[in-house]
């Protein structure tokens, strides 16, 4: 379904009506903020702020959206991260489902947290020296925590992220791809099917991680880094949770930077292997193409609409490069 402001305009409309149920008074405004995989808007009154985030319809099941707020809720309790709270309605439901035309579609409202996230000229290498360890704490919580029952996540591996289920689409399908760059594509996939296989999905590389630590879902303010938007949360490699986190930069000359300073910050809380830390440029790639897909299976969003096929030329560059190197090139 097309996120064309007519369809914007009408969803505010049936959030609008909605509004009382989580005690908003009647001169409320409702902004929209962004419109990604979910259109999140922001209640404003004159003494509090909500976020509500309105879910695109057959992403997420009602039990899927209800395991992500279990576990910020379990993160929250036990200290791990500064994330905000899932705010209920008067009648003590997270979950609210309503009918918009002839679909389905859920909202889940949460505190508004101030702060920005990182930008270019901020120092990004300190920035992730502190996500680094922020990952660790959210991996280490993940493995010792006891998810309740019925607790389901979506699972992010390649099938799933490239393969014959990929949630976001085939990269075939990428904008402006020639069949030259489709060529390129093809080797870089067999590359990642096979050294994903090689590295396995164990438990002490595979887990429930956020799964979208771009700096869109960061809030810094003084020296203290916030996290919002589990919304991608789900089982995959520890690992890339780093190349979710520099998600449309992968291209940047400071990546390399970035992924030693995020190293560094996680090994100062849990162990990350070299085995792990080896794989790391591969899951910069994965994540890539499926951002790749992403664009053009989503293409009436505001950042599909401003990347374009200059991204997915930009990704053949990258998988050229990255074919051409060696091994400790790519590691590096």
């Amino acid at each position: 379904m097309l996120y064309d402001q007519g369809f914007i305009e009408r969803l505010a409309e049936t959030v609008r009506a909605r509004l009382s149920e989580w005690g908003a008074s009647p001169d409320a405004t409702l902004d929209l903020l962004t419109v990604s995989e979910n259109a999140t808007f922001l209640l404003k009154e004159p003494d509090r702020r909500l976020i509500l985030r309105v879910h695109r319809p057959d992403y997420h099941t009602e039990a899927e959206i209800a395991s992500e707020l279990a576990w910020i809720e379990a993160l929250r309790a036990a200290d791990v991260v500064p994330t905000p709270r899932p705010v209920p309605t008067r009648d003590g439901k997270l979950l609210v489902a309503f009918e918009n035309g002839d679909t389905r579609r859920h909202v889940v409202a949460f505190e508004h947290r101030g702060g920005r996230e990182p930008e270019a000229g901020d120092d990004l290498p300190r920035w992730f020296r502190h996500l680094g360890a922020i990952n660790a704490r959210l991996h280490r919580h993940a493995r010792g925590w006891t998810r309740p029952a019925g607790f389901t996540r979506k699972r992010w591996n390649f099938a799933t992220i490239l393969g014959a289920k990929a949630y976001w689409g085939d990269w075939r399908d990428a904008l402006g791809l020639d069949a030259s760059g489709r060529a390129v594509l093809e080797r870089l996939h067999r590359r990642l099917e096979a050294d994903t296989a090689a590295f396995g999905e164990a438990e002490d590389r595979f887990g429930l991680v956020h799964c979208d630590l771009r700096a869109a879902n960061l809030l810094v303010e003084g020296e203290e880094m916030a996290v919002i938007d589990f919304d991608d949360c789900g089982f995959s490699w520890f690992g890339y949770d780093f190349a979710a986190a520099v998600s449309f930069i992968e291209h940047e000359p400071i990546v390399p930077a970035l992924m030693e300073a995020w190293l560094e910050g996680y090994r100062g809380v849990a162990l990350f292997a070299e085995a792990q830390a080896a794989m790391l440029p591969a899951f910069v790639m994965l994540r890539r193409m499926q951002l790749t897909a992403w664009i053009a299976s989503h293409a009436e969003t505001p950042t599909a609409k401003a990347l374009g096929p200059a991204y997915t030329q930009g990704t053949v560059t990258l998988a050229e490069r990255y074919l051409a190197g060696g091994a400790a090139e790519r590691a590096a």
